[in-house]
Order: C-alpha cells, then sequence, then structure tokens
C-alpha cells in the first residue's frame, strides 16, 4: 500500500485534478470514518481539536480510513505535540496543528512530526509499518517526505508572521482555519468565515505559499466554498463538515418525501 500515501502527498503538492477534496469528521465513530472513505473524498481528516476523538478512536478512524485505501489526516488539539508523533506512528498520512503563531511554534511541531535531521519525532511507528507495508529502514528514509506537517494560520499573529511559519524547514504548508481568524480578524466582534476580510488573508497566504513553495488548505463550509477555494488555487479543501452533510442529507431526505406524500 506504499503507493496510496505516496500518491496523497505528490498530488498534493502538485495540484493533480485541480485540488484535493478532504472529508472531515468530528464524530469519533471508525465506522463513519470508513463509511465516508468509500465516497470520491481524496482524504479524510479527524478533527480531534473539537471533535471527540480520543487517542484510540483516532488510531482505530485511521485503520478504517486505511481499509478503505485512502490517506488520513489528524487534526490535533491546540499544543498537542506528543499527540502528533503517535498518531503518524498510527499511520496518519500527515498532521494538521491548530494556532501556530511563530516560527517558534511550527519549529515546535516539525520537531514533534519530522525525524532527524528535520526535528526530533521518536522512534515506534509500528502501525505505519503495517499500514504502508513499509520495512522499518526504508520508512525511516521516506517517513518526511511522505507526511504531511501543516500549521493552522488562524490569528492575527499568525497572519503577521506567515513567512517566518512558512520558513521552518519541515513546514509542508499551512491550513486557514477561516472562522477563528474572522474572529481575529474583527476582534472579537463577529463570526464571518465568508467575508471580504477573510478573502483577502486567503489571496494573501495563497500568494506567500507559492512563494515559498508551500501546500495551502482551508475550511469551506460547504461544496460551494470549497469549489471557490480550488478555482483560487488552494491545494486543499474541505467541503464541510460530516455534521452538516448529515443534517443537510436528512432535511433534503426528509423534504423530498413530504413534497411527494403532499404532491
Amino acid at each position: 500500500m506504499t503507493t496510496d500515501i505516496d500518491g496523497f502527498s505528490g498530488r498534493l503538492k502538485r495540484r493533480e485534478n485541480g485540488g484535493v477534496i478532504a472529508a472531515w469528521i468530528g464524530i469519533p465513530d471508525p465506522m463513519l470514518a470508513n463509511h465516508l472513505s468509500q465516497e470520491a473524498f481524496d482524504v479524510v481528516v479527524l478533527d480531534m481539536q473539537h471533535g471527540m476523538w480520543d487517542m484510540t478512536s483516532a488510531a482505530n478512524g485511521v485503520a478504517q480510513v486505511r481499509l478503505a485505501g485512502k490517506p488520513v489526516i489528524a487534526r490535533i488539539p491546540v499544543a498537542d505535540f506528543a499527540s502528533a508523533s503517535r498518531l503518524l506512528d498510527a499511520g496518519a498520512s500527515g498532521i494538521i496543528a491548530p494556532m501556530i503563531n511563530s516560527a517558534d511554534d511550527a519549529r515546535a511541531l516539525v520537531k514533534a512530526t519530522k525525524y532527524p535531521p528535520l526535528g526530533e519525532r521518536s522512534w515506534g511507528p509500528s502501525l505505519a509499518l503495517n499500514h504502508l507495508g513499509l520495512a522499518a529502514e526504508d520508512y525511516l528514509q521516506r517517513a518526511n517526505s511522505l507526511t504531511v506537517t501543516i500549521a493552522m494560520v488562524e490569528t492575527r499573529t499568525a497572519l503577521d508572521a506567515i513567512d517566518e511559519i512558512l520558513a521552518v524547514d519541515g513546514i509542508d504548508g499551512i491550513f486557514i482555519g477561516p472562522s477563528d481568524l474572522s474572529i481575529a480578524l474583527s476582534n472579537g466582534a463577529r463570526l464571518a468565515p465568508e467575508s471580504p476580510a477573510i478573502d483577502q488573508a486567503i489571496s494573501h497566504a495563497l500568494a506567500r505559499c507559492r512563494a515559498h513553495g508551500k501546500v495551502i488548505c482551508a475550511f469551506g463550509g460547504d461544496g460551494a466554498r470549497a469549489g471557490q477555494f480550488l478555482k483560487l488555487g488552494l491545494d486543499l479543501v474541505i467541503a464541510g463538515a460530516e455534521t452538516a452533510q448529515l443534517r443537510a442529507g436528512a432535511r433534503t431526505a426528509i423534504d423530498t418525501a413530504r413534497k411527494i406524500a403532499n404532491g
């Protein structure tokens, strides 16, 4: 299965097929992750920051996505870099880390997610070896390039420090969190993830990522917003959370049934 993660990492960086569309799952159910993996998502993200995943359920979620033949990324809780290395050991294809506000934060993230000479990730990838079918020495030599380390830019401080964050060796790219960034840019006045201010910030971040040769990702509240991001040139987008998709599907089914029954 080595072509799976290798293909994802390369596809993400080359923007094959116009960019990557990711599922986003906060409900801590590995079987739900498997079900969404059957759809045409390029990758699945397990959200451990605001979702309810713990390490055991996340490791099982990684396994279920892997079983479906898809790569999987985990978003860790704020500053939980110890979990980042454990999730990579469990076979995750990459890590998204929230609230990376400085080059020092970025270096701490790389320290946990990359092996020397880039970082200081401790050895113990038993499940990753099983999922990928790699020998230990082969994994050691390839892991830094096969996994992606993504820093979230979601505060004014991070936006101001974006060049310093992107310049950290081992940071593969950034992830824009539009909701938190809109709160930060408005000094807490409003939640406006689809505002002109966010569009301007994303365009600026995209330009800086291209200048550094790094990837840029963002959360889109739905498919339309995700499509706008892909058209703009972003490398990875979220087309809404699984909870929103689940409820939207339920509403559509209920509305359709009522219309037919009453038509």
